[in-house]
């Protein structure tokens, strides 16, 4: 409408005007038109389902880039946020007031926790821990979640504003569930910024996943499985299924029934969206099967280096030739153990080199002077330094990507999660070395593994070759994801990529009826078979007896 408006203008002008100065006007109309056209006609208005933490990280970055395209962002987030603010100059908000929900301190003894139980355990009791032992406190913190979709979808009135303002589709991630239910509520195509689904990888549920050389996320294996792994594999995968599905079926598939109907299968409606923005690619990934509607986005939220601020440029160059070593552990980690934090400081003090260590706790009375404790830094401008030799890291997914794009080695230092299976994956390729929180500790290991990465130059070749291949594509993995979400916003969705496949019982999906008809096919003709010769059998003897 609004080029539409523009054109009128410029007819009625032309039509007073004197011929003599229609080339003017030609000139000053054609840049007026190509300034106010694309933003007008080609803007989007995005409804976007965020979740918290380093999700809500690579989330912001991925909002940002497109409101610098012109489109309308519009955010709910609960009264209970602790990462996403209210008030943003590239997004408005609707915030629905509740109860309770996943705030830092949850977040934070969850973490907690994980990491106590962890070091005096053996890696497959870490599995089953987070896995089974802690799959109330899993269900308990969804029904949190279900607590803040409820109010939501019961807000007649904010629910009203949503419908009226004409959302070309809904953003969200699907580890919590709630986005999925709100688009089919809205009728609105639905686009994935993902790697996770409530509790399962987000490529299982989607495309086909042969357990033999596809590993699950917390076995710690790669794509190169032995016998018994493979049957570790498999039994982990049954696990990690009923696990997802235990939640699904006692808080989703629940507000499902309540706000859709009972007709509306939540597996089915979380299966059904239209393109996937998966944030990794297979520079890191093991490569796998994969489908069309799975747009592959690792490291969009990587970006060249800006200059520091000063008091750090200061640090790098007091470095000289030894360099600096960064360490953070991501969002979700407060403070590690006080016991581990005046090991690591110590190991730290040995070294020539500068340290950089984001920490939030009580500062560890053995830190050296060669290391600056920040409660914040930025990240990716300090790994993008020339004088940054080494990142010690938990391995989540942001801080890895962006060791990748960096080209610098990592020390790992996996805390929960996924972070292990990061990091495994860049110690396949011989551009990390991993230490379990359960023995860094133990016989100088952290020490002697940040001095193996630091003097051993395959490392640093090995992520810097990583570097290469990760940016050498046609366009970023920013452009490519704006490029999607914008595919569905003017195609009203992306219905010709999605496969029959999620619409299909399992029995169907694996062939199990077809293997069923066809064994049974198999038995009656051999039983028809068996009767035939049975009864000319019985011809043949009884006229060999007449005769006799």
């Amino acid at each position: 409408m609004k080029c539409f408006n523009i054109f009128l203008i410029w007819c009625i002008g032309c039509a007073f005007l004197q011929l003599e100065n229609m080339r003017l006007i030609h000139c000053c109309t054609a840049l007026l038109l190509l300034v106010l056209i694309p933003r007008a006609c080609q803007g989007g208005n995005i409804l976007v389902f965020p979740i918290e933490g380093s999700h809500w990280i690579n989330m912001d970055i991925l909002l940002q880039a497109l409101h610098a395209r012109g489109h309308n962002i519009t955010l709910l987030r609960s009264s209970k946020s602790w990462y996403i603010k209210d008030k943003a100059s590239f997004y408005s908000t609707y915030t629905v007031q509740v109860e309770r929900s996943l705030d830092q301190k949850f977040i934070t003894e969850l973490v907690s926790k994980v990491i106590k139980f962890d070091r005096g355990a053996l890696p497959l009791m870490s599995f089953l821990h987070i896995t089974v032992g802690m799959l109330g406190t899993f269900v308990e913190a969804h029904r949190a979640i279900a607590e803040y979709v409820s109010a939501m979808l019961d807000d007649q009135e904010l629910m009203s504003i949503l419908k009226d303002s004409k959302f070309d589709l809904v953003l969200t991630d699907p580890c919590w569930g709630g986005g999925v239910i709100l688009a089919k509520y809205l009728n609105l195509p639905l686009v994935y910024n993902v790697r996770w689904l409530i509790a399962g990888e987000g490529h299982f549920a989607i495309a086909p996943s042969p357990l033999s050389y596809i590993p699950i996320t917390g076995t710690g294996f790669t794509d190169k499985m032995t016998f018994f792994q493979r049957v570790k594999n498999v039994i982990l995968h049954v696990i990690t299924q009923t696990q997802s599905q235990m939640v699904i079926k006692l808080v989703y598939q629940e507000l499902c029934d309540k706000y859709l109907g009972p007709d509306n299968e939540f597996n089915e409606l979380m299966l059904d969206a239209d393109i996937w923005l998966m944030r990794v690619d297979f520079v890191f990934e093991f490569p796998r099967p994969t489908m069309p509607n799975v747009v592959y986005m690792g490291g969009f939220q990587c970006k060249p280096a800006k200059s520091l601020p000063e008091h750090l440029e200061e640090f790098m160059q007091s470095s000289g030739e030894h360099g600096v070593i960064l360490m953070s552990l991501g969002t979700f980690v407060s403070d590690l153990p006080a016991d581990l934090t005046d090991y690591i400081a110590a190991a730290f003090a040995k070294l020539p080199q500068k340290v950089i260590w984001r920490h939030k706790g009580d500062r560890p009375a053995s830190v050296g002077n060669n290391t600056l404790i920040v409660d914040w830094m930025p990240q990716n401008d300090l790994l993008g330094h020339p004088k940054m030799k080494l990142f010690v890291a938990h391995g989540g997914t942001n801080g890895v990507q962006e060791a990748i794009y960096h080209g610098v080695p990592v020390v790992g230092l996996p805390l929960f999660f996924d972070q292990y299976d990061n990091l495994l994956r860049l110690q396949e390729r011989g551009a990390a070395k991993i230490l379990s929180i359960k023995t860094v500790d133990q016989d100088d290991n952290f020490l002697r593994v940040i001095q193996e990465v630091l003097n051993e130059p395959s490392y640093t070749v090995n992520m810097q070759r990583l570097s290469r291949l990760h940016r050498d594509q046609p366009i970023t993995p920013l452009e490519n994801a704006l490029f999607w979400i914008e595919f569905v916003i003017r195609h009203k969705g992306a219905a010709h990529l999605k496969a029959a496949s999620y619409r299909m019982p399992w029995y169907s999906y694996h062939s199990v009826d077809v293997f069923l008809f066809l064994a049974g096919a198999v038995l009656l003709v051999l039983f028809t078979t068996v009767i035939f010769i049975r009864c000319l059998y019985t011809t043949m003897c009884k006229r060999k007896v007449k005769r006799d």
